[in-house]
């Protein structure tokens, strides 16, 4: 047997180290989830992070991106450390099989098709950019095709992960503002505000209006341009992907479940950019105001709002360990902005068998909350009552 050296010894063992370090890897990401990503730079992009949130969810890999744009691919894989890379994200499921997709446009009228792809390529979890989806007969068809398959499908409203929510939540029913009367949300009332703003950022307020209030019962709305009820003139592509819009302006009400009103608001340049985006539980005895994607995110302002007092009233934050506590969470603003609470809970659901905290069902109840919007406007302010019959966009289906 020939000799060898003290160089080609070690240089012999550190290749064995290597080799060992390899397998070890191989193995460690042959147990973690498998995750695709699909972007669409020009359209959205990734949406708010969805690519790089993975991240910062222990036992997931990211294993291939697919974007239709060759340039936005190309800085996707650089930023990814070099995944593969597909310009078809259909060929991407078909070949790479991952076991998770993330659907990171922001332009929702890819989201069907998307969404439907990776079902049947058989993954186990998608989670998606919101909005959702552009209309009730869409949600339908997810929802159906999720379930017939049990694809947990989790929507990116980071805030409905929030686990302060659980705390304001026992908060109210323990009788901390006294009797909720009712909740009034605001978007961000910039540029977009009114009908676009309903869609991009008041998903996020109506989605909590729906965990706090329950499922709506119906709709009474006005949706105005320039302080005019909208005509058919108005109507436009509503830039996002989000189809038909019309109006700069509105003011909605729903009649929801629990007997507590809910109301959105929203009017274009109202002033103070995001001064009223988020939520506001306001009760006898005092007012819970959530602060949608901030930290801190909740906060509680006692005593009755409708009387004046004499003493100034202070706001003071709620974290998960209760009023004027400490966070006890390490680092948690930064858990919730990027997805990872929500990730997280997505890949709970898809071990405990379970709907995310934000799944397909929760995500109709936001569409159809949108649109019904809409519908009763077309119907001149009418009442509208949930399920809404017409289940396409009601500004395409009539004046």
């Amino acid at each position: 047997m020939p000799s060898i050296n003290r160089r080609e010894f070690m240089a012999l063992g550190l290749a064995a180290g290597v080799a060992v370090a390899a397998q070890a890897q191989q193995k460690e990401n042959e147990k973690s989830i498998r995750v695709g990503l699909i972007g669409h730079t020009g359209r959205g992009n990734y949406g708010h992070g969805l690519d790089v949130m993975w991240q910062q969810v222990a036992g997931t890999q990211v294993v291939a991106v697919a974007d239709a744009d060759a340039a936005g691919l190309e800085a996707a894989r650089k930023k990814l450390g070099g995944v593969p890379g597909y310009a078809d994200y259909r060929k991407m499921l078909a070949e790479v099989r991952p076991q998770v997709v993330a659907v990171g446009p922001r332009y929702v009228d890819e989201h069907l098709a998307m969404i439907l792809a990776a079902v049947d390529a058989g993954v186990r979890g998608i989670y998606i950019e919101k909005p959702f989806c552009r209309t009730p007969a869409e949600a339908d068809a997810i929802v159906e095709a999720c379930e017939k398959q049990n694809v947990k499908l989790a929507i990116a409203h980071r805030n409905r992960y929030h686990p302060a929510l659980n705390t304001v939540s026992t908060l109210v029913k323990d009788g901390a503002i006294g009797k909720l009367l009712e909740l009034r949300g605001r978007g961000k009332e910039d540029a977009r505000g009114g009908s676009l703003d309903l869609w991009v950022l008041g998903s996020h307020v109506l989605n909590l209006v729906h965990f706090f209030a329950g499922a709506p019962l119906s709709c009474t709305a006005t949706v105005l341009q320039d302080r005019k009820p909208i005509t058919k003139a108005d109507v436009k592509d509503g830039g996002e992907g989000v189809g038909p819009l019309a109006g700069n302006e509105v003011h909605a009400r729903f009649e929801t479940e629990s007997g507590i009103p809910a109301f959105f608001d929203s009017v274009a340049n109202a002033g103070a950019k995001n001064a009223g985006f988020g939520l506001q539980l306001i009760g006898t005895a005092g007012v819970i105001d959530l602060r949608m994607d901030t930290e801190p995110f909740a906060h509680l302002l006692p005593g009755n709002p409708f009387q004046p007092v004499r003493e100034p009233r202070t706001w003071t934050p709620i974290s998960t360990a209760g009023v004027g506590k400490p966070e006890p969470i390490e680092a948690l603003a930064k858990q919730v902005m990027s997805h990872a609470v929500g990730g997280r809970d997505l890949l709970a659901a898809i071990r405990e068998d379970r709907s995310p905290l934000c799944g397909p069902r929760d995500g109709r109840v936001i569409v159809e909350m949108i649109n019904a919007v809409f519908e009763s406007q077309r119907l001149g302010s009418a009442r509208v009552p949930f399920p809404l019959t017409k289940r396409q966009a009601p500004l395409s289906v009539g004046g």
